[in-house]
């Protein structure tokens, strides 16, 4: 039985490492013909990938493309293999920067898991903290990095509007308020929240990205909400975008179109 099971095993791993080298979802034939699988076969393993999560089917485009449980475990791997490393001196250059308490966020689920935190010598004591876990579309990490998942993604993370709970009086209360927000983060490149974690304090936050330019951790810069104007919040902003995309190249990345021409005002150093 177990030497039946490896070879299963083999092929579910093949399918996966396939539809991660791909720039977008790809249709069953392809898989069957890049890995020399049998047709009915290849069904099967898709099957069983996407009742696990690790597939999502599009079913108007009859493509499939990773996952949220596959997209969860390489944000496992990050945590662990030198993200936050690579991000720490990137963190205090951008506090030192801002004048701000600055932190290292990841998706975990649909919460933000926060990895790193820096905080400014004039900083004020927050909610957030190493370890701590918020929900991901109040703060400003989360946003940042959601905002940049395929929409299956995003729905497989919120079914309903019942998922999106509140802290304060502030956040969106329905699916439709949170695509809103989340497709004008995507545009301007860089997310805020502002009352929605804490009252009183706000956050700006960029995502840097993974060599398929997935989203995989964002920087992020909280503070007063008086202290900073809208024009003062973007010069924020666009330190986040900064050393979110040092970021993305210390990690092989590449950034999605789209999020280049507000990287270029501040090139990779």
């Amino acid at each position: 039985m177990a030497g039946e099971q490896v070879p299963g095993a083999a092929r579910a791993l093949a399918v996966l490492r396939y539809l991660a080298s791909q720039p977008r979802p790809v249709p069953a034939s392809a898989i069957t013909r890049a890995l020399g699988l049998p047709r009915s076969t290849t069904y099967h393993l898709l099957a069983a990938l996407e009742r696990e999560r690790f597939v999502t089917h599009l079913p108007e485009e009859r493509r499939y493309a990773l996952g949220v449980a596959a997209f969860e475990i390489g944000s496992a791997y990050l945590r662990h293999d030198g993200l936050e490393r690579l991000a720490r001196p990137l963190l205090a250059t951008l506090v030192d920067e801002a004048g701000e308490t600055g932190h290292l966020g990841v998706l975990d689920g649909r919460e933000t898991l926060y990895l790193l935190e820096h905080r400014s010598p004039v900083g004020d004591v927050l909610v957030t903290d190493v370890g701590v876990r918020l929900p991901a579309h109040l703060t400003a990490s989360g946003r940042a990095l959601l905002s940049w998942l395929p929409r299956q993604q995003l729905t497989a993370l919120f079914p309903t509007s019942a998922s999106l709970s509140r802290r304060t009086d502030r956040g969106p209360t329905s699916l439709t308020a949170l695509r809103r927000l989340l497709a004008a983060d995507r545009t301007r490149g860089w997310a805020e929240e502002d009352g929605e974690v804490t009252a009183g304090f706000a956050s700006v936050a960029a995502a840097a990205f993974d060599h398929a330019g997935r989203p995989v951790a964002a920087f992020a810069v909280t503070f007063r909400d008086r202290k900073h104007d809208a024009a003062s919040r973007r010069d924020l902003a666009d330190l986040a975008v900064a050393r979110a995309t040092t970021l993305t190249g210390r990690l092989g990345g590449t950034l999605p179109r789209a999020a280049r021409s507000t990287a270029e005002r501040w090139p990779p150093r």
